[in-house]
């Protein structure tokens, strides 16, 4: 039985099982019965696990493209922790469980993992990239200053000026009152 010990504050790491299982159990061992039973999770020898985060793969679905392009691509996993294990992971038929992180919401946890599942491997996502380089201009940086409390902190960018910001609520005030009025009549 391996065990794969889960840290609560984790983020960023993809867990890949394959799933060995007849193509018609596969449903039976995955979903959540409506009593709360799930094969799945006592394979896992999970305490907590998060539904939405679960993805089971049938690999015949991903027609010619290798498994682990599906997750560099689907998971962000990152391509150089991926390629050392890339002809075993390419090389599995049938269906695989690919958990992310959130998987396990944030609960500190150790996995037992017992048959069918025998666990792959973990790969870290990428490291994501700002999506656009700080501001530069003048009026986008500097401090403010509290005239009541004297208390100073940076500014947070460009202020709407007080005309504009006084015809915008006059809007909403007047959007508020029509749907009063149609809500009545």
């Amino acid at each position: 039985m391996t065990q794969i010990p889960i840290n609560g504050s984790e983020s960023g790491m993809i867990r890949l099982f394959h799933l060995d299982l007849p193509r018609e159990a596969i449903e039976r061992f995955t979903v959540q019965a409506g009593t709360g039973e799930w094969p799945l999770k006592y394979g896992l020898g999970a305490e907590k696990l998060r539904a939405a985060f679960v993805e089971i793969v049938d690999l015949g679905d991903l027609g010619e493209m290798p498994l682990t392009t599906y997750l560099k691509e689907g998971y962000g996993a990152d391509p150089a922790a991926l390629r050392p294990h890339s002809d075993r992971v390419n090389k599995l038929r049938g269906h695989v469980l690919v958990l992310p992180s959130a998987a396990f919401d944030q609960h500190s946890q150790t996995l037992n993992i017992a048959p069918p599942l025998t666990f792959i491997g973990a790969f870290p996502e990428t490291a994501s990239t700002p999506a656009m380089a700080p501001l530069r201009s003048s009026s986008a940086s500097g401090v403010l200053t509290d005239v009541l409390t004297g208390t100073t902190q940076m500014s947070r960018g460009p202020k709407l000026p007080p005309m504009l910001l006084m015809a915008l609520l006059g809007v909403g005030v007047f959007v508020l009152l029509l749907l009063a009025m149609l809500l009545r009549g």
